[in-house]
């Protein structure tokens, strides 16, 4: 399993970068974990869209949307060339009437995920979580024979992440925040309560993502490492690790 990441900032994307997006390849899927702004331009470096599966959203925050509806137009217009055949299966959660926007025409199909549910695409095998966040939004757990990742998208503390992220290879974790922070935004975690989770969770990696526009990014895994003794990466576009 490749994990590869397309975007990370939060809330807006920096010129000629993305916020969150994150392709998942393995030899039978390749998988997009959200679709934010500046996404479906970047992803293009990495996949041609003709070979994209599928499209899992953790929520419908425009940061981790936003593409999806430019999306929309590009598989449509693929498959009115005949350069693809498929629909594109868009899976997000049913508890916004956003879900119904996800599909469109007979080009894409929506999906509904919630926690509790096993989601197989191929070889992945995939479980989802309820997050704290302003609105209903899941972590997941991406599963490919002994190979595990969790991905946060947009959380605050909770112990279900802890549980979620339990002995994950590698770990995408939200860190929006610095630790004189903590609390002062709901739903997001800071650099610290990041590597609390991970050292708890015992995880192989941890990854810090959807990142702040100001501020010196090397304190988020300062913060980090006050807690969590593994190795710790900063997003970036096109980092990527073979699981």
């Amino acid at each position: 399993m490749k994990v590869t990441v397309v975007g990370y900032w939060g809330a807006y994307p920096e010129a000629n970068q993305a916020t969150s997006g994150y392709l998942i390849q393995t030899e039978e899927v390749n998988l997009l974990l959200d679709c934010g702004s500046g996404v479906l331009s970047t992803l293009q470096a990495y996949l041609n869209l003709t070979e994209l599966d599928a499209v899992i959203l953790s929520h419908y925050h425009a940061d981790h949307l936003a593409d999806i509806y430019s999306l929309h137009y590009g598989i449509m217009i693929l498959r009115q060339l005949s350069k693809r055949q498929k629909p594109l299966d868009i899976y997000g959660h049913a508890e916004d009437q956003k879900f119904a926007t996800l599909a469109y025409k007979q080009h894409c199909l929506a999906h509904s995920i919630a926690p509790g549910q096993v989601l197989e695409l191929g070889d992945l095998r995939i479980n989802f979580e309820e997050n704290v966040h302003p609105v209903y939004s899941l972590s997941m757990r991406i599963q490919h024979d002994d190979q595990t990742l969790v991905y946060t998208g947009d959380t605050g503390w909770s112990d279900k992440i802890i549980s979620l992220a339990k002995d994950a290879d590698l770990f995408l974790c939200e860190a929006s925040l610095y630790n004189d922070q903590q609390d002062m935004i709901t739903g997001h975690l800071t650099g610290g309560q990041a590597g609390e989770i991970a050292k708890q969770a015992g995880v192989g990696r941890l990854v810090l993502t959807h990142l702040p526009h100001y501020g010196n990014h090397l304190q988020l895994v300062e913060e980090a490492k006050e807690h969590y003794a593994g190795p710790i990466d900063l997003a970036s576009e096109g980092l990527s690790w073979e699981l």
